[in-house]
């Protein structure tokens, strides 16, 4: 009987957390989608209406720009969660080369990196190996290795760090950038947690770690952030070698 009481309230607890994610998942998308057509609007009007010169029309079109980027990384953050909730999305586990996701963040934020004058270093076992789900697995790197240099300046290193752990293994993305306040940390996945702009002006939605959350569930594993105010951050994975 405990048994079964244990494993209802895991069953409710999940469905309350899955409750939770698409009814904030929902309000972004409505309040940003809103608030970026509603901004495009007012300002061609205001054009038309002779209101804002063509000048000042110019100026803010960076703005817009920037708002329009933020909303579409969201609407593609979603897309991504929405494939893993419908239709028949099965985990894939595959034989992946960790020196290969390492690879794949290099290629895919070469021009970033550059702009920063940030180097990326891989540190671990070149020949070790994971046995998970690629797409989520890129995405989740992906998404973590975005913040990392989003919230570093200039000059600052980022590393990816490989530890087999038993039936596990281990991969951290450590920053030296601002870091994370020590009372956000305990929020970080929630819809009350603040937005930051990144050390260039950056902004996102605060939609990726949710998602990320998420997906490391998908695959079985565990995800710990710790964090120091103008210290940096270290985000690790604990991902199984296998998926049941």
């Amino acid at each position: 009987m405990d048994d079964l009481i244990k494993e209802l309230k895991i069953k409710i607890e999940k469905l309350e957390n899955e409750i939770y994610f698409k009814n904030g998942l929902i309000s972004i998308l409505s309040h940003d989608s809103k608030e970026l057509f509603g901004n495009f609007l007012w300002l061609v009007e205001s054009l038309e209406q002779k209101i804002v010169s063509e000048q000042d029309f110019y100026k803010l079109l960076p703005q817009v720009k920037s708002d329009a980027r933020k909303n579409l990384q969201t609407v593609q953050d979603s897309t991504a969660w929405l494939k893993t909730q419908y239709g028949n999305f099965k985990i894939k586990p595959e034989k992946i080369l960790v020196t290969d996701l390492f690879h794949h963040l290099e290629e895919q934020y070469a021009a970033k990196l550059r702009e920063k004058s940030i180097k990326f270093y891989f540190k671990g076992d070149h020949n070790s190996f994971i046995i998970s789900d690629r797409l989520l697995l890129e995405y989740i790197l992906d998404k973590i290795f975005n913040n990392a240099l989003k919230y570093s300046s200039t000059g600052q290193d980022i590393y990816l760090r490989q530890v087999s752990e038993g039936d596990q293994t281990k991969l951290s993305v450590v920053d030296s950038g601002i870091g994370i306040n020590e009372k956000y940390l305990a929020t970080i996945y929630s819809y009350d947690n603040p937005i930051f702009q990144g050390t260039a002006g950056e902004k996102g939605a605060g939609l990726s770690l949710k998602i990320v959350k998420n997906f490391i569930f998908l695959l079985q594993g565990n995800i710990d952030i710790q964090s120091s105010e103008n210290k940096g951050t270290t985000v690790s994975l604990f991902l199984p070698n296998f998926i049941a």
